[in-house]
């Protein structure tokens, strides 16, 4: 990790901390993010240990909330960056004309099928799953076929692709598989959703209170209850197509009042001092060696055997069709 050392040059160690005030780095990102679980405070303390500044995170329900957030404020917006979008909204983030070219080196950046672009950065990936609860599903679906087809009474909760990175995922992975026939399939799926949440965390929080057995999340995220609950209990279903991967990803607007700040903290994202808390806060997978193994529990994470990934210029050029085909479908009767 790349670090300044302050305690060699106390004049400058001075100086930033007297200047720390005054210079606050905004990032906008989703909600779980910043939790007290996620891994917002961690990053925050350690990247205000040698930036001289403080960092604000401004929590949004996800990441395409995120994005609806930065076009209605516009060039007004307070944000240096943004944190959270992924790469089925890159292109449109582009064509809003709010972002700026991050001029860093991220080719240290590793994601499944490779990711380069002047305005974003990759800084975590998953690949989206169904999650279940062992102990009320005792036969999984094993393909979207058999999810969209199987049991309404074992219900699933889902997030809201007009506002949720993993609706959209969701949304995009349909679409991929059931192709002019995604319409269809979303009138069949419909009768097992027990609800529609505007983010993960609504949607995680009621599956795991035991409101639903089924959500909407990342082969990761059995994970964080193997780890943390030293439990079995949760697991993702492997789908025989193949699974959608989402590759999150941070960018600079081109408004930011503290432009050198937020580069500085696309290179730290970079670092083990970032990508350390990815695996077991954000619950998702590095893009760079981190300084320890992960723990084992991830040995025993779905792997899917094929890989779902639309091109940001096709989702942008479709997005709205296709959410307005999901709205259609959820709504008839």
């Amino acid at each position: 990790m790349r670090r300044l050392l302050l305690a060699a040059i106390p004049i400058l160690t001075s100086l930033t901390a007297a200047n720390a005030e005054d210079k606050v780095l905004t990032i906008y990102t989703y909600e779980s993010f910043v939790s007290e679980w996620g891994p917002g405070p961690k990053v925050k303390a350690t990247f205000e240990k040698t930036c001289g500044c403080t960092v604000k995170f401004v929590g949004l329900e996800d990441g395409v909330a995120l994005l609806n957030r930065l076009k209605l404020e516009g060039a007004s917006s307070e944000a240096d960056l943004a944190l959270g979008l992924d790469t089925n909204l890159t292109e449109e983030a582009r064509q809003t004309g709010l972002f700026a070219p991050h001029g860093i080196d991220a080719s240290a950046a590793q994601v499944p099928g490779g990711f380069k672009d002047d305005m974003f950065v990759p800084y975590d990936y998953g690949h989206f799953a169904v999650v279940y609860d062992t102990q009320t599903i005792k036969n999984p679906p094993k393909s979207l076929k058999e999810l969209v087809e199987g049991d309404p009474t074992q219900k699933i909760v889902i997030e809201d692709p007009r506002t949720s990175t993993p609706g959209l995922g969701l949304l995009l992975w349909v679409k991929s598989v059931y192709g002019k026939d995604a319409p269809a399939a979303w009138a069949k799926l419909k009768d097992r959703v027990l609800t529609v949440t505007p983010g993960w965390s609504e949607a995680y929080g009621l599956f795991t209170k035991g409101e639903v057995p089924m959500v909407f999340s990342y082969t990761t995220s059995p994970a964080y209850h193997m780890v943390s609950e030293n439990t079995d209990r949760y697991q993702a279903a492997s789908f025989s197509e193949g699974h959608y991967i989402q590759i999150e990803v941070a960018g600079v607007l081109k408004g930011a009042k503290h432009k050198q700040l937020a580069e500085d903290f696309l290179k730290f994202m970079l670092t083990t001092g970032f990508q350390d808390e990815i695996p077991t806060n954000n619950w998702m997978m590095p893009v760079t060696k981190t300084s320890t193994p992960l723990p084992e529990a991830f040995d025993r994470l779905v792997k899917p055997a094929k890989t779902f990934l639309m091109s940001p210029q096709e989702v942008a050029t479709n997005r709205k069709a296709w959410i307005a085909e999901w709205q259609a479908a959820m709504a008839a009767k």
